[in-house]
């Protein structure tokens, strides 16, 4: 009589259904109690030998989790629920909420089929979508927590979130603000293009590009020269998301400058003619900025408009946000306090304001290039 196979020698044979030659091996049973099986197929009997003697091998070694069809985003609300009874409620929420975009982008592949170029893609997308490195930190970190718990219980064989290759994404390039010598050329070549308005919006009042993407005419008082940011549009995973503002300090009224109400005002006027040429194909959203048929511009629009500015104006290109680095840098070099300037942008605090957007400009560094007699306050100022 021959020896019984073990469960981890598997067996071979020909599937006639499939024509192909089939092997499985059993990897023990699942929480629901029934037997699990990993199965390969291949063209020839060798093939398949091949494939049945490398799962055998990890089956022996302890390497071969059960099947599980559960999904990260499965396993991950089970991780928050374990976790709810170990820690303060508000920080199991901050768990969700620094969770949120590696789910959006991964939630839906089953665990056992995660791997690392799956965790890279998705750090990729997210820093293209405009998540700052602290957010990718906090959301790798989870994940590698998540995973680190499955791999202890045996439902994956190693964690995808250890591996060497995947790190968070290189930090993105310093920001270049424009010089005051710029500006003109800058808004010069920018007159040009329909969204302008949009532009100078930005580059007066330091705005975000999902903040004027998501202001609407009632939050508008040209009246009184303020606006109101109380809505967000954005980008995330190739959609456009609309959202509250970031923080509760970004929900703020900004006061705008005489000219800034001009440019508002005459681009409300082109949007009334642009409502009476669409006739009935306007669609009435409320938005401030708007294609010419009423509905909410794309926030890549804004930069493709400002790469066009850009290269007009012959200076290098710069991403929206730069435009808002730019308005911070510029109050901040004509002695604007850095209370005021952190309250316009929304920050949470003023020295959040000061290690992002304080910029020197050449000019600040040739200033303030003084003496040993100037610093102690024995000579005068030397020229540069």
């Amino acid at each position: 009589m021959g020896r019984k196979r073990g469960n981890s020698e598997g067996t071979i044979f020909f599937h006639r259904a499939k024509g192909l030659w089939c092997a499985q091996v059993s990897a023990g049973r699942g929480a629901d109690g029934r037997l699990k099986r990993y199965t390969v197929y291949g063209k020839t009997r060798q093939e398949v030998a091949a494939k049945l003697a490398e799962l055998s091998l990890k089956a022996a070694r302890g390497l071969l989790p059960v099947p599980e069809a559960i999904t990260f985003a499965e396993w991950a609300a089970s991780w928050l629920e374990r976790k709810a009874k170990e820690v303060r409620p508000k920080t199991v929420h901050a768990y969700r909420q620094d969770l949120a975009p590696m789910l959006r982008e991964i939630g839906h592949l089953r665990l056992q089929a995660l791997r690392p170029h799956h965790l890279r893609a998705a750090l990729d997308r997210l820093q293209d979508a405009g998540l700052s490195r602290r957010a990718l930190r906090e959301a790798l970190m989870l994940t590698r927590s998540i995973l680190r718990e499955a791999l202890k219980v045996d439902l994956i064989p190693r964690n995808p979130a250890e591996a060497l290759e995947v790190r968070l994404p290189k930090a993105p390039p310093a920001a270049r603000v424009l010089l005051p010598e710029e500006v003109p050329a800058f808004l010069a070549a920018a007159q040009e293009e329909r969204l302008y308005p949009a532009l100078y919006l930005i580059l007066t009042t330091g705005l975000r590009r999902g903040e004027v993407c998501g202001l609407r005419w009632e939050d508008v008082d040209l009246q009184g020269w303020t606006l109101t940011v109380r809505g967000n549009r954005t980008t995330l995973g190739g959609k456009v998301l609309e959202s509250l503002p970031k923080t509760e300090r970004a929900l703020r009224t900004v006061h705008l400058s005489p000219d800034t109400v001009a440019v508002l005002r005459d681009w409300k006027a082109l949007q009334e003619e642009e409502r009476r040429g669409a006739g009935e194909a306007w669609e009435e959203t409320g938005y401030v900025f708007t294609n010419p048929l009423g509905l909410p511009i794309h926030p890549d629009t804004l930069n493709r408009v400002l790469w066009r500015v850009c290269d007009r104006a012959g200076l290098p290109r710069l991403r929206v946000h730069d435009l808002r680095h730019t308005h911070a840098t510029l109050l901040l070099r004509r002695g604007v306090p850095v209370e005021v300037v952190s309250e316009k942008l929304g920050h949470s605090t003023p020295a959040f304001t000061l290690s992002q957007y304080r910029h020197v400009l050449p000019e600040e560094r040739r200033q303030y290039a003084l003496n040993l007699s100037e610093l102690i306050g024995g000579g005068s100022k030397a020229k540069a």
